[in-house]
C-alpha cells in the first residue's frame, strides 16, 4: 500500500489517514444510541447495583503471589526504565529529524499506547513510572521519605494539575508549529515538566504524581475500566469493568481532566475536516494562536456541559448539587476511552509497527536491530476501510452505552427516588450529543 496521506504529519509523526465513516454507519451508530440510552433510562435497575472498590473475585493463588511477586515487579520497573532511558538517547544524542524515534515513542507508543495497557494490567504505569523512581533515588540519597513531602496535597486540588498538564501535552502535540519539524520542543516539554513535576514531588510527596502527572493520571482513569484491580483490603481481583470504574474517586479537577483528553481528541477529528483545512489556509498567519483558542474551547466545552447537565436536577441542596459533576464524571471515562479507539486504533497500529522499527536505530547510525520487521506491512490494516468503519462505530457506541450504565447506577445512588428517572434526563441527553458529534467528527473529517 502507498503511504498515507501528508495530512498525517498534523499529529507529530502523522495522524489518523483512514477515509471517513459512511453516512449509513454514523446514522446506525447514532440510532443505536439513541434507542439504549432510552432503554436503560426505562428499564434499568432502580436502586445501584455497583460495589466499587469492595467488588471483586480473588485472582487464583498463584497468580496473584507471581503478579504480587518482587521478581515480577522488579523485572517490569527495568524493562521500563531501559526503554525510557534508550528513548531518552535518541532524543538527546540522536538527529533532529522525523525518522528519531522520539517522536513515535512519546505520540504513540506513551500518548495512545497507555490507553491499551491500563485497560490490559491496570495501573501498570504508577508501578513504572521513571519520573516516581528518580524522586524516590533522589529521596533515599537525601535521607528523605519520598511518600512525605512539606505539605499534605491539598485536596481542594485533586486532577487539576494533570488538567494542566495534560492540556500542555495536547497543545504540544496539536498546536505546536514545531511538532513536526523541530525534535528540540519535545526535549524543552520534557525537560519544564518533568522539573515541574519533581519539584512538586519534593514539596508534596510521591501522592503528586498520581493528580499532577499527566501520563500517571490519564493511565490511571482508563485503569478503572479494566477487568483487573486491586480491592480496599489489598487484595488482586478480577471484576466487572463497571464495578472497578464506580471505584473512582470523586475529586476536584476530575472533570478537568476528562474534559481535556475528550475535547483534545475531538478537536484533532474537527482539525482534519475540510472546513477547518480551507479555513486554516486563510489564518495561516494565526494560525497557532486561533488553534490554541479552539483547542482550549473544545475542552472548556466539555467541562461546561457536563457540569451543566450534572446540576440540572431537583430535589437536592445547593451543596450536594455542587458536587455532582464530579460525582458523576467517571462515566465519561468509556466514552473518552471509545473515541479514543476509534479514532486512534489505524494510526497506533500502523505508527506503532514504524516507531518500533526506529527504535532499532536510534542514532541513525544504520543499525540492523529491527530488520526482522521490514517485512511487515505497517499500512495493512489500511487494505480493509469497512472492518475499520464498523470497528470505529462499534467503539464509539460501547463507549456510550457503558458511559449511560455508568451513569445511571451513580444517580439513582445520589438523586432522591423521586427524581432519579427525571434527573439523568439531561445527563443522558449530553452524553447522546457527545457519541452524535463523535460520530459527526468521523465522517466529515
Amino acid at each position: 500500500m502507498s503511504d498515507p496521506p501528508s495530512s498525517w504529519l498534523a499529529h507529530g509523526v502523522g495522524g489518523p489517514g483512514d477515509l471517513p465513516i459512511p453516512a449509513a454507519y454514523a446514522f446506525i451508530g447514532a440510532a443505536s444510541a439513541l434507542l439504549i440510552s432510552f432503554a436503560v433510562l426505562a428499564f434499568a435497575w432502580r436502586t445501584s447495583r455497583f460495589d466499587g472498590a469492595r467488588s471483586g473475585r480473588p485472582l487464583p493463588r498463584p497468580l496473584a503471589r507471581l503478579v504480587d511477586s518482587p521478581v515480577t515487579r522488579a523485572v517490569l520497573v527495568v524493562l521500563a526504565l531501559a526503554f525510557t532511558a534508550w528513548v531518552a538517547a535518541a532524543a538527546v544524542f540522536g538527529p533532529d529529524i522525523l525518522v528519531n524515534p522520539t517522536f513515535g515513542s512519546v505520540y504513540v507508543l506513551l500518548w495512545v499506547g497507555l490507553v491499551p495497557a491500563a485497560l490490559l494490567f491496570g495501573r501498570v504505569y504508577r508501578l513504572c513510572n521513571p519520573l516516581r523512581w528518580l524522586h524516590r533515588g533522589i529521596s533515599r540519597l537525601a535521607g528523605i521519605d519520598p511518600h512525605q513531602g512539606l505539605f499534605a496535597y491539598p485536596r481542594r486540588l485533586g486532577y487539576w494539575p494533570a488538567a494542566f498538564f495534560l492540556f500542555c501535552f495536547v497543545w504540544l502535540e496539536l498546536v505546536d508549529p514545531q511538532v513536526t519539524t523541530s525534535l528540540s520542543a519535545v526535549r524543552l516539554w520534557f525537560a519544564i515538566v518533568s522539573v515541574l513535576l519533581l519539584l512538586g514531588a519534593a514539596v508534596f510527596g510521591d501522592t503528586w504524581f498520581e493528580y499532577a502527572d499527566p501520563f500517571e493520571a490519564y493511565s490511571t482513569l482508563v485503569a478503572h475500566l479494566s477487568p483487573f484491580a486491586r480491592r480496599d483490603d489489598g487484595v488482586l481481583v478480577v471484576r466487572n469493568p463497571l464495578e472497578n470504574l464506580d471505584s473512582l474517586e470523586p475529586r476536584p479537577g476530575l472533570v478537568g481532566a476528562l474534559g481535556v483528553l475528550l475535547g483534545s481528541t475531538a478537536f484533532e477529528s474537527f482539525q482534519s475536516s475540510v472546513r477547518w483545512l480551507r479555513f486554516a489556509q486563510d489564518i495561516a498567519d494565526h494560525q497557532t494562536l486561533i488553534n490554541t483558542f479552539v483547542l482550549a474551547g473544545f475542552c472548556v466545552a466539555v467541562m461546561l456541559t457536563f457540569a451543566a447537565a450534572s446540576v440540572a436536577t431537583g430535589g437536592i441542596g445547593h451543596l450536594h448539587r455542587r458536587r455532582l459533576p464530579n460525582q458523576l464524571a467517571h462515566c465519561v471515562v468509556p466514552i473518552v476511552v471509545g473515541y479514543i479507539v476509534a479514532h486512534y486504533l489505524s494510526y497506533f497500529v500502523a505508527m506503532g509497527t514504524q516507531t518500533v522499527q526506529q527504535l532499532g536505530d536510534p542514532l541513525s547510525r544504520g543499525w540492523q536491530t529491527t530488520a526482522w520487521l521490514s517485512g511487515i506491512d505497517k499500512y495493512e490494516i489500511y487494505n480493509h476501510p469497512t472492518a475499520l468503519a464498523v470497528t470505529k462505530v462499534v467503539a464509539i457506541v460501547v463507549g456510550h452505552v457503558l458511559g449511560v450504565i455508568a451513569a445511571h447506577d451513580r444517580a439513582v445512588r445520589l438523586l432522591p427516588k423521586r427524581h432519579a428517572l427525571v434527573g439523568q434526563l439531561p445527563m443522558l441527553l449530553l452524553m447522546v450529543g457527545y457519541t452524535l458529534t463523535g460520530l459527526f467528527l468521523l465522517f466529515s473529517s
